[in-house]
């Protein structure tokens, strides 16, 4: 029996507990539909500070459920600020939170500089370049597994497509790629004992994070002496009059880059597989119509799946939010996914309707500063993949479900560990 809105105590839920994050998606969303009705605006005790870091258990956060409110919060920075910690609810050093977030975790001036440096090398030629390479990449995965017949997704699609692009994008040889994927697993995956040695969650982050720093040291390092026409190369070389990032900054953007700007294709495309296997209706208008529906399919696998859980942000000063009065310094957690199944916003929120046409999700932030800078990217990705395997593999689908990384605390992205998928091989299979 399915837990319905209706059967759920509000008291119950802990926001900040991992086992509710263990819970299928449909408990979750069930639960923040009950706070969304009866407390949109909660309070929860903070986590735990890991002990590698050393420091007190914060005053707590308030959750934010409706979609105004997170829209609120995203569209003034100047009221509720980034730079105290955006990819933490707990309170981190300013070096710490840098490290990990780059330019998602500071308030301008800051954040307009370093973002502005990156979008500008964004130009219509390289990005061009970028977006030709997905459609070769994605040939590049299928033809690796097309005579199989039984993979695991998260494995051979999901996590090597959108990190392949991303190392070609900035120059990363492919001899290199699975020190980047084992690296990044360990970011992503830290709650999970599967991909950390150490005993503690973040020190397991912290270390493969470093091994990113690391890579993009040696490479940045012989870019500036060697320069090419990657991204890397326009990073770290400057024509006349114009800005590049430092040494210290460039090492935090490739971790955003090879961590939050590869999670949400990546898990994007295992829950949308997952999606469309569970609702063959949905499956059959998008594959009888690839290229005409992928623009409503893949905005609303990002909606329905929202990857990215949620961001935090700080009150800059005394100010008013949903009907409740905030002090400078409380902390508020935007919650992505429940905003994007509010029903004052989206009509029959829990339906997957790839045809959905008023879809204005917050899968990528909300409006402001921080909208995810690769947003474009990622819709090409995901428009390309399932175009893709529509066509080559037509009858693939998901046999179990999805198994999800085991969070050691509230999990900053919704990631996926596996999701095995059948077909004929040899893509000779009839589409469903």
């Amino acid at each position: 029996m399915t837990t319905t809105e209706n059967e759920i105590d509000v008291e119950s839920i802990n926001l900040t507990d991992p086992d509710f994050w263990r819970l299928p998606l449909e408990q979750r969303q069930a639960g923040f539909a009950a706070l969304r009705r009866h407390k949109p605006i909660a309070f929860f005790e903070e986590p735990e500070p890991a002990p590698v870091l050393g420091i007190p258990r914060g005053p707590g956060y308030w959750a934010l459920t409706r979609y105004a409110d997170v829209m609120e919060v995203s569209r003034t920075p100047e009221v509720w600020c980034s730079g105290l910690g955006s990819t933490s609810v707990t309170d981190l050093s300013a070096e710490a939170n840098e490290f990990f977030g780059s330019f998602i975790v500071m308030d301008d001036p800051k954040h307009k500089r370093q973002r502005g440096i990156v979008a500008r090398r964004f130009t219509p030629r390289q990005l061009a370049k970028v977006l030709d390479n997905v459609s070769d990449v994605a040939d590049e995965i299928i033809d690796g597994i097309i005579d199989k017949g039984e993979i695991d997704l998260v494995e051979s699609v999901s996590i090597p497509f959108p990190l392949l692009i991303i190392c070609d994008m900035m120059g990363i040889p492919r001899s290199e790629f699975k020190t980047v994927a084992d690296a990044t697993n360990k970011i992503l995956g830290a709650g999970d004992s599967e991909f950390r040695t150490e005993e503690d969650p973040m020190q397991a982050a912290f270390n493969g994070a470093l091994t990113l720093v690391a890579l993009m040291q040696e490479l940045a390092e012989h870019r500036r002496k060697n320069p090419t026409d990657d991204l890397t190369s326009q990073l770290v070389n400057a024509d006349v009059g114009e800005d590049v990032l430092t040494p210290e900054e460039l090492a935090p953007f490739f971790i955003l880059l090879a961590v939050a700007g590869n999670d949400t294709t990546r898990t994007a495309i295992s829950h949308g597989m997952h999606y469309l296997s569970q609702n063959p209706d949905q499956r059959r208008i998008w594959q009888q119509d690839p290229a005409g529906v992928a623009p409503t399919a893949v905005e609303e696998i990002v909606r329905y799946g929202a990857p990215v859980v949620f961001m935090r942000r700080t009150a800059t000063r005394d100010t008013t939010l949903g009907g409740r009065e905030f002090t400078k310094g409380e902390k508020v957690v935007m919650f992505y996914g429940s905003a994007n199944r509010d029903e004052a916003v989206f009509s029959d929120p829990d339906r997957f309707d790839v045809l959905r046409k008023h879809n204005p999700h917050v899968g990528f932030g909300g409006p402001g500063p921080h909208f995810c800078l690769g947003a474009h990217l990622a819709r090409r990705e995901l428009s390309v993949m399932f175009q893709k395997l529509f066509a080559r593999l037509p009858d693939i689908q998901a046999i179990e479900p999805p198994e999800l990384l085991d969070p050691a605390a509230m999990p900053l992205v919704t990631g996926v560990k596996r999701l095995k998928v059948q077909f004929t091989p040899g893509g000779t299979g009839k589409a469903l």
